[in-house]
């Protein structure tokens, strides 16, 4: 309902992230049967073909950057004679309700096109920062990127360490289709059995995807490691 730029959409921040907010709704889960995503009332579009890198430097300072041109090869147009692809995240916006994006993403009004409005965005580069450690990371991934960081940021909080969090098997549901998703070999028989018994349709694809990037600063220890997703293309460098 609230996915939208709030510079024209009026987001009620202050209750969304309040404990009440999350308690009604934690209250809502039943554990023994998945609730329909038809009924939930909320729609999410998003982005892809993205590029995300995670820095730290000798002084703590720290860039977790995600960067698009949304889909393979952008808008299909390149800036002048700069060699720059132009993006395409207009198709990121809702051109009307009910409508599916390039990912099939369906979209509300609060995110339909309008003069001067950001449109949405699954890029979500992260910190996840306690007083002993600071993790930085983000992946693109289109749709995936928020589920994928999402597991990250757990994982992170649960003390993974960097080729943990980058090699973790990942999951993903983004609302509609009303399915899970999951790497081969993510869920073992007895998880995916349970889920299917609560209703989850579980569909488990031959590719695996993402390429998240991640830094951590064990503050503790003064130690710095990192790494980078096997399965894409990135690298992982420590100087010391």
């Amino acid at each position: 309902k609230y996915l939208g730029d709030s510079d024209f959409v009026p987001v009620p921040a202050a209750r969304l992230v309040s404990s009440t907010y999350a308690a009604r709704h934690a209250a809502g889960i039943d554990r023994k049967r998945a609730t329909r995503s038809e009924g939930l009332g909320s729609q999410r579009p998003e982005g892809s073909d993205t590029t995300h890198f995670s820095i730290l430097d000798r002084y703590g300072n720290r860039v977790a950057a995600t960067l698009s041109i949304n889909y393979p090869f952008g808008s299909g147009f390149v800036a002048g004679d700069t060699g720059v692809l132009l993006n395409d995240e207009m198709d990121d916006f809702s051109i009307k309700p009910g409508a599916a994006n390039v990912y099939g993403l369906l979209g509300g009004g609060a995110n339909a096109i309008a003069p001067g409005k950001r449109m949405l965005s699954s890029m979500s580069p992260t910190f996840v920062e306690s007083a002993g450690r600071l993790v930085i990371l983000g992946t693109p991934g289109g749709s995936r990127i928020i589920t994928m960081v999402l597991q990250g940021v757990l994982a992170a909080i649960d003390g993974a360490d960097a080729d943990q969090l980058v090699t973790a098997p990942r999951i993903h549901h983004q609302h509609l289709p009303d399915r899970i998703d999951a790497e081969p070999g993510a869920l073992d028989p007895r998880t995916r059995g349970a889920l299917e018994s609560r209703g989850h349709a579980v569909v488990e694809g031959e590719d695996r995807y993402g390429n998240m990037q991640v830094v951590i600063w064990d503050r503790r220890q003064d130690r710095v490691t990192a790494a980078s997703d096997p399965r894409g293309i990135g690298e992982a460098v420590v100087i010391e």
